[in-house]
């Protein structure tokens, strides 16, 4: 498979902060990468510098093999698709798509064809005509993806484009930018700072943390393989138990309440929260406080704060992060 992005020894300092710190990365043609990280680790900045909004201090950033490093992005063959949307409210929403072809002067017949293709894709037809301001969340983010895919870019980014949704629609639309992007076939990089949004729709993801990638590889690798206190503390809920100078992760699924696991250890119940589908106890365990989720399936009986039980789980689950 091609490479569709190249990131070699990538910096990018603003001031005294260094926001990209010397960043190597590749993503595949066809590929659903995710950059996740927390404000202020980089991972934004790396997509603006793809995007041609920032300039690198040092590196090279190619696109299909070709070194855009100090390329302007009108001249990259890239779309961006941002949080608040970005449209234009006083044009119509086939106005808003048809913009960037308008702007490359593609003639009309032609434009208003993509402008339509676009809105199929996004599920948009009978919309044509109203203004952003008649259209929910979900409707106007749709939009903003049109108008990205009508210039048919080789890689569409992504920035934090579900953050301003309710979760319900949130939720729905991670769930057709999937299924976009695997009907289109084109690069797609997302970033986010929602652990569940990068797990459940990449391919492989990025965890950024102080301008470095600390991690990177398929959902499964760094959910279930944390190599840092850092990524298991970030990615998910992990429970960090501190035994002989070492730092081990376990995730909360995978504890059980009594015996089982092959490893087993007495505690005392902390909390219990009922969650709907899940309860969450926390158990100290000497100066540890370990995290249990359990499924409601209507026959368990959950301990109380207070009592003391017994936890266990499978020495093959653990990692050691530090």
């Amino acid at each position: 498979m091609s490479t569709a992005i190249r990131l070699s020894k990538v910096a990018k300092s603003f001031g005294e902060v260094k926001a990209v710190d010397g960043v190597d990365l590749e993503i595949a043609d066809g590929e659903f990468f995710a950059m996740l990280g927390p404000s202020g680790s980089g991972k934004t900045t790396v997509l603006r510098l793809i995007a041609g909004f920032e300039l690198p201090d040092s590196g090279v950033i190619e696109i299909d093999g070709v070194d855009v490093s100090q390329t302007p992005p009108f001249n990259r063959d890239v779309n961006t698709v941002f949080q608040d949307y970005a449209l234009f409210p006083h044009m119509t929403v086939l106005e808003n798509v048809e913009y960037g072809l308008k702007v490359k002067k593609v003639a009309k017949e032609e434009r208003i064809v993509r402008a339509r293709k676009a809105l199929q894709r996004v599920k948009l037809e009978g919309y044509e005509e109203r203004k952003p301001g008649q259209l929910s969340g979900g409707q106007r983010q749709r939009v903003a993806l049109a108008r990205a895919l009508v210039n048919e870019p080789k890689v569409l980014l992504l920035d934090e484009p579900l953050g301003a949704l309710d979760l319900k629609l949130r939720h729905e639309m991670q769930v057709e930018l999937k299924e976009l992007q695997r009907d289109i076939g084109i690069t797609f990089i997302f970033v986010t700072h929602d652990q569940e949004e990068a797990l459940t729709m990449a391919d492989r993801i990025a965890v950024f943390n102080a301008g470095n990638i600390v991690q990177m590889g398929s959902a499964k690798d760094i959910y279930e393989e944390p190599n840092s206190e850092f990524v298991a503390g970030f990615v998910g809920i992990s429970n960090l138990l501190h035994r002989d100078g070492k730092v081990i992760s376990i995730r909360p699924e995978k504890i059980k309440f009594g015996r089982g696991g092959d490893r087993t250890s007495p505690g005392e119940v902390v909390s219990v929260m009922f969650l709907g589908a899940l309860t969450r106890i926390n158990v100290a365990i000497g100066a540890d406080i370990l995290t249990v989720l359990a499924e409601n399936d209507g026959t368990q009986v959950f301990p109380a704060a207070g009592d003391q039980i017994e936890v266990s789980w499978n020495s093959k689950y653990e990692f050691q992060v530090g």
